[in-house]
């Protein structure tokens, strides 16, 4: 019996270190990714030119892409503005050309957010001793964005599917039951610009955005170009209040918002992706952010928890449900959520039961409305695995599964891909769930602030998802920009940020190798020169002034 009672023991101990329950602040892995940030002088005469420089570099870079975006973008097959003009339509006859700018102006872009970084974040591990004003940051992203908003989608056609979609909700048809080929017939012209692989597939996206998407279709009916630009309207709303909100969960989380925005605004993912590709993650995004502060806002900030700080909830469950209404990957933030609410109510367990079933309630109800007031139900429940049909490499267990089957190949033991990828995925997604229970806990515990413990529960979702686009590191990435503020996070993000900017193509595999491989010849060739004929006017080496280690001024906000 007392071996009984210390194994039981022991396994109780193990369970509670595993979830995080006894581990103290101090030695909490994830910790080391944050420390507060310091206030900091702006920048000085100098270093103003060379932003000013870094600006145009980028707004260069941007032009030249969406010059090329009108030969190389993802344009729709039917109702090309740009077919058979003389001027214009020379840019998709000479399709090596085209794509070497395009990929010379999407090499320019990040360089230029990259030297940004320096007047932003300092150096690589350093700290700036002089930093941007947010004005001066804004009026950077600004202009770099205008010219990929007015261009053609880029690197992705999802947008023709938004648009099919949605005009199979108009036609009151149920989009999660029928694909475009069914809903809309083979000849439609919206049909026609959806990829091959989608025709056939229900809609996987929330009731919202097809009631929004609805209602594009009704204003541009066939036609294709006012229903991306109406899209596009969509993603720039919610860049928009990523915009607005990052900064202000930075300053919660003692990280400069000038810094936050550098990595979660200015990334060259937001731009290209969710500007450039019309994704529908950016309004996600946006909504979920927003949502967050206003959250955030009456549990963190309101003394005491009056009606007011009633309001400031509701509105903020409610937005965050909205964006899950779009994507449900963003009901993760109601957790977190529901964790700073039970820690501000001071209780144990039951406290995090009740604060769990009144936000739970709220966001039912919200869910309820959506669905019964656009008319679209909850067939959305029944497509949310609709993509996990894709193998996509940057997923860590389908990479895993392909390689393993691959072997088995070579082996001699046949193709087991599939199997694996029956094997490896389901791991993957319990290894997520564990994650991101341990991250709910440490923000229950206040270990962790509940911004950060989300972003690390969205980054471990994301790369242990059976699918992972490029721009779906920014579920992830945006969130952990305003609190992840240490080299060992912010690193690996800007560089993996760089590098998938630059290798991806801008509308996927529609080149020859030769194309591929004469361009980025010609990319590396103007990059270099670029950098030699630049190097005593942009800040390409680690200049004292700029990333030099600093004094120890007054923080940012209150860390937790």
């Amino acid at each position: 019996m007392a071996v009984a009672d210390g194994a039981g023991r022991r396994v109780r101990e193990l369970g509670r270190r595993a979830l995080g329950l006894d581990v103290p602040a101090a030695d909490h892995t994830i910790a080391v990714l944050h420390s507060t940030e310091t206030d900091v002088p702006g920048l000085d005469r100098r270093e103003t030119l060379q932003l000013s420089r870094i600006r145009m570099l980028g707004a260069t870079g941007a032009v030249i892409m969406a010059i090329s975006a009108l030969g190389v973008g993802a344009q729709p097959v039917h109702q090309n503005p740009t077919s058979g003009m003389r001027v214009l339509g020379f840019f998709a006859r000479a399709h090596t050309s085209t794509l070497a700018m395009c990929m010379i102006g999407t090499v320019l872009v990040v360089m230029a957010w990259l030297l940004l970084g320096r007047f932003a974040v300092g150096g690589w591990g350093g700290h700036p001793r002089h930093r941007l004003t947010r004005s001066q940051l804004d009026r950077t992203l600004l202009l770099w964005i205008i010219p990929l908003s007015v261009a053609p989608p880029m690197f992705s056609n999802d947008v023709y599917s938004y648009l099919a979609q949605s005009e199979i909700a108009a036609r009151g048809l149920d989009p999660y039951a029928v694909g475009p080929a069914d809903g809309l017939g083979l000849n439609n012209v919206l049909t026609n610009n959806v990829p091959n692989i989608w025709r056939e597939t229900p809609a996987p996206y929330g009731p919202l955005f097809l009631w929004m998407g609805r209602g594009i279709s009704e204003l541009a009916g066939d036609n294709i170009i006012a229903g991306v630009w109406l899209h596009r309207l969509l993603a720039l709303a919610g860049v928009a209040l990523i915009v607005w909100a990052l900064p202000r969960l930075s300053r919660r989380c003692g990280v400069a918002p000038v810094s936050a925005l550098w990595l979660g605004a200015a990334n060259p993912l937001v731009l290209f992706h969710l500007v450039g590709g019309v994704h529908n993650d950016a309004l996600m995004l946006g909504l979920m952010l927003a949502g967050t502060e206003f959250c955030l806002r009456a549990v963190e900030d309101t003394h005491p928890f009056d009606k007011r700080a009633w309001t400031l909830l509701v509105f903020g469950v409610v937005v965050i449900t909205l964006s899950s209404s779009i994507k449900i990957t963003s009901i993760i933030a109601l957790g977190f959520v529901t964790m700073a609410l039970a820690k501000r109510w001071r209780g144990g367990l039951r406290t995090v039961l009740i604060a769990g079933a009144l936000l739970g309630a709220m966001a039912i109800a919200t869910t309820l409305f959506v669905s019964f007031a656009s008319g679209l139900g909850f067939g959305w429940i029944h497509t949310l695995n609709a993509a996990t049909t894709v193998r996509s490499w940057m997923s860590v267990p389908t990479a895993l599964g392909i390689v393993t089957g691959f072997g088995g190949v070579l082996l001699g033991l046949g193709d087991h891909t599939t199997a694996l990828l029956g094997i490896t995925r389901p791991i993957a997604g319990a290894i997520a769930v564990f994650v991101t229970i341990r991250m709910l806990v440490a923000a229950w515990t206040g270990r962790l602030h509940p911004v950060g413990a989300m972003g690390v529960s969205l980054g471990a979702i994301v790369l242990l998802f059976p699918v992972v686009q490029p721009w779906y590191l920014l579920w992830a990435i945006v969130p952990l920009a305003a609190w992840a503020n240490r080299p060992a996070f912010r690193v690996p993000a800007v560089a993996f940020s760089a590098v998938v900017s630059v290798i991806l193509m801008p509308r996927g595999a529609d080149f020859y190798v030769f194309q591929i491989v004469e361009s980025a010849i010609a990319t590396v060739l103007v990059g270099v020169l670029l950098i030699f004929l630049t190097r005593n006017v942009l800040p390409w080496r680690n200049q004292p002034g700029v990333s030099a280690p600093s004094q120890q001024p007054t923080a940012y906000g209150v860390s937790s």
